[in-house]
């Protein structure tokens, strides 16, 4: 079996990309659930509030994506467990959650990923694959999708939160070794656009896929 998770920051196309993978590989698509999260619209209204209720809404589901994503063959998840730290932590830096509730998260999380290994035969995902964009085009992608809730119009601060939860994904990346990975350039690949630039990063998905398993191969020879 071949699973592939996806990481980025809000609007870097990780549904759109998805769902090609999804469609390419001829598999099941696992998506963040957000358009009926009743909890997502309280936590733009009330951050302080509600950041640490929505965070284990979100972590109960993306628990429960990949577990089930593990029981079938070549199962694609737009993001995943393994993002869900910096998510809650950047909340928490902003004043957003009590030193309890850092244990209480961090201490399911261990929980939750030390289990993971008890609900499949393995552990980790075979490829990450993270959607790198500019903090401007991440600006411009929420603006697009038209979510009131995200919008800047309707909350000023959303600003800074934006921009330092974009930068902390270079850092996340670097730092992450949970599996093989690679990065696309989701300000010079327009996939979701353009047709050309769809089969670019296929073709560089399906290449890395190549090298793995073939790695994979020789290592069991």
């Amino acid at each position: 079996m071949t699973l592939i998770v996806l990481a980025g920051t809000i609007g870097a196309g990780k549904t759109s990309l998805t769902q090609m993978l999804a469609d390419h590989l001829g598999t099941q698509a696992f998506y963040e659930s957000v358009d009926d999260n009743e909890v997502l619209p309280l936590f733009y209204q009330d951050p302080k509030k509600y950041a640490f209720l929505l965070q284990i809404y979100f972590l109960n589901k993306r628990f429960a994506a990949i577990k089930q994503a593990y029981r079938d063959d070549n199962n694609i998840l737009d993001r995943s467990i393994f993002e869900d730290s910096l998510l809650f932590h950047l909340n928490a830096d902003l004043g957003r959650a009590t030193a309890t509730e850092v244990k209480v998260y961090d201490d399911l999380l261990a929980n939750m990923m030390e289990e993971l290994p008890f609900a499949a035969h393995k552990k980790r995902p075979d490829l990450l694959v993270h959607i790198r964009v500019s903090f401007e085009t991440m600006l411009d992608r929420i603006k697009r999708r038209g979510r009131p809730y995200e919008q800047l119009d309707a909350d000023p601060t959303l600003y800074a939160y934006y921009q330092e939860l974009n930068q902390r994904y270079d850092q996340w990346y670097d730092d992450y070794n949970e599996s093989p990975k690679m990065q696309i350039n989701g300000d010079a690949l327009d996939f979701v656009g353009n047709d050309l630039d769809r089969q670019k990063v296929i073709a560089k998905i399906d290449a890395r896929l190549a090298l793995l398993n073939q790695a994979h191969q020789q290592a069991n020879a």
